[in-house]
């Protein structure tokens, strides 16, 4: 466990606006992935926030998949990239940082949001068709993957209110360093090694979908 000073804040705070149709095959043939900010507060429970949806909970959403985060400094390198905007929620992210280095949060670090909520970082967001057709950028599920950065995934740990302008503050760190950027381009199988470890060391319960794919890396290796 890391002693953490790191803190941040909440720039924008997004839910879904409408169902869009999705590409084909993908369940119910509709996307969530429509988020445009809402001014605040916005309680989030276990399941995400007030307000919000996701059609497809098995690759969006859960409790492992409860809240998406973006950071602004990301979006701000993308917007340069792309020569567009990158407007909050864009992305299908709910929550907006600025100041905290989103790519760079271990696995299992705990984000203290407001004066009551409570975060726990569990994955990156994983590129998908849907990601591809919203933003119609050329080979984007693949260009996406190689900048690696990719957003967190996060779990509900104590629930409560949002709003933009809150202070993020990064009150745990395993220590294990392994981030969420160690997971988009593949999993090596020294570093899942050492996060199960990590994880069994500390008592901590880590996401079963990111077990399922720690255990696949390491009997591989």
């Amino acid at each position: 466990m890391v002693d953490v000073a790191e803190t941040g804040r909440i720039s924008s705070v997004s839910v879904v606006h409408g169902l869009l149709p999705a590409p084909w095959g993908v369940v119910a043939h509709k996307t969530a992935i429509d988020k445009r900010p809402v001014p605040g507060p916005v309680e989030i429970g276990p399941l995400g926030l007030a307000g919000d949806d996701q059609i497809d909970r098995k690759h969006h959403g859960g409790r492992g998949k409860a809240v998406y985060a973006y950071a602004d400094e990301d979006a701000a390198w993308w917007a340069a990239e792309l020569e567009r905007e990158i407007e909050p929620g864009l992305f299908g992210e709910n929550l907006r940082t600025a100041g905290i280095d989103v790519t760079g949060a271990e696995i299992g670090e705990r984000w203290a949001i407001g004066p009551e909520v409570l975060l726990e970082v569990t994955m990156p967001r994983t590129p998908c068709r849907t990601f591809a057709e919203r933003m119609r950028e050329k080979g984007w599920v693949r260009r996406y993957t190689q900048v690696n950065r990719p957003g967190a995934y996060m779990r509900v740990l104590q629930t409560g209110p949002v709003s933009a302008g809150d202070e993020v503050r990064v009150v745990f760190r395993p220590g294990h360093g392994i981030t969420v950027g160690h997971f988009l381009r593949g999993p090596d199988p020294v570093d899942m090694r050492q996060l199960i470890d990590a994880f069994t060391a500390l008592g901590l319960e880590l996401d079963p979908d990111i077990r399922h794919v720690a255990e696949k890396a390491v009997r591989r290796g």
